[in-house]
């Protein structure tokens, strides 16, 4: 497939990663992707995809036009078309709120229809985008549909969440919550209370997020990977804890997961495959 992608101009890129457009025919059909520091719309141009949630008491869902999904805390199942036509968006962990009207906790964990949050919004995209759009083309369209939403006004507390976020960003998570709180001139509470409004999850979550984030995405999967210096280095300092989480967010053990990424290597160049993995 064809992964293209840009960050959008300011004001988007306070809240947003990257725009993209993913094209073409999957080299795995169905994908096992881990907690991430992102929330995403998708706006499907082509066939429908499938989703599965790892909590295997929600259904899965079949989905033809768009969605969005909040912060996940738990892996979920995502299955391509055989052919995949798809514009979306990578926001920052409180990147939706400016944009969805609503209080983040109530996409944490789901998805939700694209139509259910912005009204009548994937007709008018996909009428736009049409069948022959470049993906230069087809972004510009997204980009000029994100501006239209984004508020005038920042809702109350973003600020805060946006400035104390970026600290755990640009720290995979390393900075304790309580020194976050005492910069801000907050109390913990407060904090967690601004963080389930405007990202669904606490600081705490967020960080272990991030945590986890970086030490999977330094595993280079061709070379010996030594897992106690990785997780040190991503601050897991109790080996048994690190074993927990990382088969709780992944579905496997540090060694079998290794087996998985070598038995099907990530495409070089390919963010998409970079955090997800196939499933198995």
């Amino acid at each position: 497939m064809e992964y293209v992608a840009r960050v959008p101009a300011p004001p988007l890129d306070r809240f947003i990663d990257d725009i993209y457009c993913l094209t073409g025919v999957p080299r795995h059909s169905r994908m096992n992707v881990p907690p991430m520091p992102s929330a995403h719309l998708f706006i499907n141009l082509g066939e429908p995809a499938r989703l599965w949630d790892s909590d295997l008491s929600v259904p899965p869902a079949v989905l033809a036009d768009g969605w969005f999904m909040g912060v996940w805390t738990r892996r979920f199942h995502y299955e391509y078309p055989a052919r995949v036509r798809l514009v979306g968006v990578h926001f920052k962990p409180w990147g939706l709120s400016p944009f969805i009207g609503m209080p983040a906790t109530e996409l944490r964990d789901r998805w939700a229809p694209v139509d259910a949050v912005w009204q009548r919004s994937v007709d008018r995209i996909r009428n736009r985008v049409g069948d022959t759009a470049s993906a230069t083309e087809t972004l510009r369209v997204l980009e000029e549909e994100l501006r239209s939403r984004l508020l005038d006004a920042p809702p109350r507390g973003l600020d805060l969440v946006l400035h104390t976020g970026g600290r755990l960003e640009i720290s995979s998570g390393a900075v304790p919550v309580g020194a976050l709180a005492d910069a801000a001139g907050v109390s913990g509470n407060h904090l967690a209370t601004l963080f389930k409004t405007h990202v669904g999850v606490t600081p705490k979550r967020v960080a272990r997020i991030y945590r986890f984030a970086r030490l999977i995405l330094s595993v280079d999967a061709p070379r010996p990977v030594d897992w106690s210096e990785l997780a040190q280095t991503a601050g897991y300092f109790d080996r048994a804890h690190f074993s927990r989480e990382f088969k709780d967010f992944t579905g496997h053990t540090p060694a079998e997961y290794l087996a998985l990424r070598r038995r099907f290597p990530a495409e070089q160049g390919f963010p998409p495959d970079s955090g997800p993995m196939p499933a198995d």
